[in-house]
């Protein structure tokens, strides 16, 4: 088994991930099939950045990674191609804003693959630090509801779709997905900063019991991109309680790892998320200096979150 030191397995979920989100999240978000990790960003904010930094999220779904910029002090700048996810993400990074009253936080609606034509010009060159989840497509399982809630039998399955929209890349092949997260990451790096850093967290999955390993596939998209892998770590999804993990699989990680083995695979329930860590060479500085505020709009105090669709 590889090596990891302590600086490359991140304690990110000592509560679980509802529990990181009660009271920061305005209803319907939970709604989201595939939402990024709260303690996962966090983690990444707080050790690749400081306070007045530019966070992006090109994918940025409910606006976790904004929610969790913001109250770190941090301005944020997010895009989703679905407009229900674009509005919600809005009203949890204004409520974020109001809440820390430092950062700023900017949500707009629109394809990832034109990230440059969509953000404020004067954000071009001034990220410090990208954070971002390509989508699962097939393997997002949603959420269930029991007979004991319903009254019914049977299971309910429920929030399992990004969109019934076809060109929504959740729906594509894995090939057309890395194609497509390959044009959005290249779209970043020329949003970062020189020395700005990209955090892509990921994991693999099966289909037809053959292993889908994304997280291998992020990393050949990243240095296609132009970005210069740095490091790949551990994000844990479960709690470590007296040097034991505390998991917390879900109804569909469990049923899956139950009929693999029926079957003879031997899989197991997936307690971490990779995270693959890269970041844009600095170039030879310019004697002119420059502003490194990250603030989207330049001001210095006010604090707020906006959605343009």
């Amino acid at each position: 088994m590889p090596h990891f030191d302590s600086d490359s397995v991140w304690n990110t979920a000592p509560t679980s991930a509802p529990a990181q989100r009660k009271g920061r999240y305005v209803p319907g978000s939970a709604a989201h099939p595939a939402k990024m990790h709260p303690g996962i960003a966090a983690h990444a904010i707080a050790t690749y950045t400081h306070p007045g930094d530019l966070v992006l999220d090109p994918m940025c779904g409910i606006g976790t990674t904004l929610v969790e910029a913001l109250h770190l002090g941090r301005n944020a700048l997010g895009i989703e191609y679905e407009p229900q996810w674009a509005t919600l993400a809005s009203l949890n990074a204004r409520a974020a804003a109001q809440a820390s009253a430092i950062g700023t936080g900017i949500v707009r609606c629109g394809d990832a693959r034109r990230l440059t034509d969509l953000v404020p010009a004067d954000a071009r060159g001034e990220v410090a630090l990208v954070v971002t989840s390509p989508p699962y497509g097939p393997s997002v399982h949603g959420q269930v509801r029991s007979s004991r809630e319903t009254g019914e039998p049977g299971v309910v399955k429920k929030d399992f779709r990004y969109s019934h929209d076809r060109a929504n890349l959740a729906h594509v092949s894995t090939d057309q997905l890395l194609h497509a997260f390959t044009e959005i990451l290249a779209q970043c790096r020329q949003m970062l900063r020189p020395g700005g850093t990209a955090v892509i967290t990921t994991r693999p999955w099966r289909e037809h019991g053959e292993l889908i390993d994304l997280p291998s596939a992020v990393l050949a998209a990243g240095q296609a991109a132009g970005l210069h892998p740095t490091e790949r770590c551990v994000a844990m999804l479960a709690g470590i309680r007296n040097s034991h993990l505390v998991t917390r699989p879900s109804f569909f990680q469990m049923k899956n790892v139950r009929d693999a083995r029926r079957q003879g695979i031997p899989l197991s329930v997936v307690q971490h998320e990779d995270v693959i860590v890269f970041t844009k060479l600095k170039i030879a500085r310019s004697s002119a200096p420059r502003a490194a505020t990250g603030r989207l709009d330049g001001s210095a105090s006010d604090s707020h979150a906006s959605l343009e669709v």
